[in-house]
This record gives C-alpha cells, sequence and structure tokens, in this order.
C-alpha cells in the first residue's frame, strides 16, 4: 500500500474517532431525546407553545421531546444554553419577541447574538395586543384619542404588564408616529394594569386580548384599536392602528422554534416541515385560538428576516423613547 494512501485513511479514521458517537446524519435524526428549552417559567404563554410542538414532534417521531424551562436574565439564561449546545438539532429553543427582537434593542450585552448564534426554523404564531379605554374616556376611536393627547401632554397614560413589554414598545411606537407624548404607567403583572382601568384608575390599557376580553365583551371596556399587522380573528370589528392613519404600524408578539447556529440545513428543514404539519391539525388551531394566538408557520428564511427587521426597528423606538431596561 502506498505511503500516502495509508496517511490519508489514517487521517480518515482518526476523524471518525474523533466524531461524537452521538451525532446523528440528516437521514438519521432525530436519534435521541430532543430538549425543547422555555426560557421562561412554567405556565405562561410560551409554554403552551412549546408544549404543544413537544407533544407533537414526540408522537411523529418516537422520540421524547422534553420541554425544559430555564427562567432567568428575562430568558438570557435559556436562550444562552441553546446558542452554545451541540448544533444537531437534539436542542430547541421555543423563542419570544422579547428574546429576539425587543430584547436586544434593550439590552445590547446580551450573551448571545439573537442573529448569529441560532438557526430559526418557523415564526410559529403571533398574538396582537389590543388597546382598551375605560368608558369614561371620551374617545371612541384612536383618532379621537391622539386628539385628546396633542390637547394634554402626559394626561393620558396607559398602563402595561413591565417595562420593556410589548405594550409598553407598542404605546412608545404610536407616540413617536403621532408625534404625542402620552405617559407609560408599568405594573409587574398585566392583571393588576386591568383591575386598574376598570376602576378608572388608569384610562387605557395595552394588552394581550385574553387579559380583557371578557371586560369587552360586557362592555366594561372600549376596544379602540388592535396592535397586528392585520386585524384579529378575535376582534374583527376593532381596526388596527395601522387603519386609522399609521400604515406600517406593527407590534405584535410572536413566538417562534429556532436550534443552534450550525445545524446542519436538512435538519434544519425537516423540523419546518414537522411544525408546518403540527401547526395544520384542526387541534393545534384551536389550542392556539383559545388563547388568542394566530398560526403563521413561516419558513426559516421568513422567520430569520422578521429577527433581522425587529431589532433595528425596536432598537430605535428605545433610543427615542429612552427606554431603560429593569
Amino acid at each position: 500500500m502506498p505511503e500516502n494512501f495509508r496517511v490519508v485513511v489514517g487521517a480518515l479514521a482518526m476523524i471518525a474517532l474523533a466524531a461524537p458517537a452521538s451525532a446523528a446524519s440528516p437521514g438519521e435524526y432525530p436519534n435521541r431525546s430532543i430538549r425543547l428549552v422555555v426560557p421562561f417559567v412554567a405556565g405562561g404563554s410560551t409554554d403552551i407553545v412549546a408544549r404543544l410542538v413537544a407533544q407533537k414532534l414526540t408522537e411523529a417521531w418516537d422520540k421524547q421531546v422534553v420541554v425544559d424551562n430555564r427562567s432567568g436574565g428575562n430568558g438570557a439564561i435559556g436562550m444562552e444554553m441553546v446558542a452554545r449546545a451541540t448544533p444537531d438539532g437534539h436542542t430547541l429553543v421555543l423563542g419570544y419577541i422579547a428574546n429576539l427582537g425587543t430584547g436586544p434593542a434593550l439590552n445590547p450585552k446580551l450573551p448571545y447574538d439573537a442573529i448569529k448564534d441560532f438557526a430559526p426554523i418557523s415564526h410559529i404564531v403571533t398574538a396582537p395586543s389590543i388597546a382598551v379605554l375605560h368608558p369614561g374616556v371620551p374617545a371612541k376611536n384612536l383618532q379621537e384619542l391622539i386628539a385628546l393627547a396633542r390637547v394634554k401632554p402626559g394626561a393620558i397614560a396607559w398602563g402595561t404588564s413591565a417595562i420593556g413589554s410589548i405594550g409598553h414598545m407598542s404605546g412608545e411606537l404610536l407616540n413617536r408616529l403621532a408625534k404625542v407624548q402620552m405617559t407609560h404607567v408599568p405594573y409587574k403583572g398585566g392583571g393588576q394594569a386591568v383591575i386598574d382601568v376598570l376602576a378608572g384608575q388608569i384610562p387605557m390599557v395595552i394588552i394581550g386580548m385574553t387579559a380583557v376580553t371578557p371586560h369587552v365583551r360586557s362592555g366594561r371596556l372600549r376596544p379602540i384599536a388592535t396592535t397586528g399587522a392585520k386585524r384579529s380573528f378575535a376582534f374583527p370589528d376593532v381596526p388596527t392602528v395601522a387603519e386609522q392613519g399609521f400604515p406600517g404600524f406593527a407590534a405584535d408578539a410572536w413566538y417562534g422554534l429556532l436550534t443552534t447556529a450550525g445545524t446542519p440545513r436538512p435538519i434544519v428543514e425537516k423540523l419546518y416541515a414537522e411544525v408546518i404539519r403540527i401547526m395544520k391539525l384542526p387541534e393545534s388551531k384551536e389550542r392556539m385560538a383559545n388563547v388568542g394566538f394566530e398560526i403563521v408557520a413561516s419558513t426559516p428564511a421568513e422567520f430569520a428576516q422578521l429577527i433581522r427587521e425587529e431589532i433595528p426597528k425596536w432598537t430605535k423606538v428605545v433610543r427615542e423613547a429612552g427606554i431603560r431596561a429593569e
């Protein structure tokens, strides 16, 4: 055997020995259990989406998909875990706008790069917020509210679940576009904000729809706008902010599935195809609708583009409004 041939064979053998025994080729994937990280505590909205996906992937592939709630650092701990994982598709994360869009805008020193450290799989669902008023506020629509805000700068306040929440960011974006100065009132959770607007302590909240749906249906709160790019299936008669004089306005809370950057493309595509199948199931549509989520199920390229667009959009809002993360 020629010497150079023996050298090549020996080198290939060393590479084979050095390769991780558990690494799966795209055709074999998955070859063991999968961890689906949720970077927040159990029971939240992110958890609902993740557990649906985990259940259906487990059933489809006969490999256990384990939901792993890793809260802390406003989601940074769980996101970093996936960013540093082996890029073989066996570690996934259910990302949220706070991790991938508004989060990087609020904190440029996160321990992960939202664009470089992940391989997007699909933007799964979106959840527009809704702006609702106490009935005592003399405004029947968004334009009338804006007119009030122009007459009395700072007098119109809106409550949200927290500083940096999508409700907060939505209101600040509206401030910028409408050239008004409404006052943000952050709460430690959306529940107290809703209680205070019902009591007339604050005139408005911008919040997830499920938090106020019963009060809107009963007439105790007046809806004036939804924040999504299109009207919500839950409130089809309520116009969007964009429809009321602010074209291009969109401030959805969105959720998507990602894995570690460098994961082979065929594995990403296999995950994407399965997510699309799952989200088309009648059971999935019903479960998502029950919590106010609208199914998107975008392609990996579309999801990657969304992330690239959201970060500079919210960075501009944060800078102009002078928002500081808690």
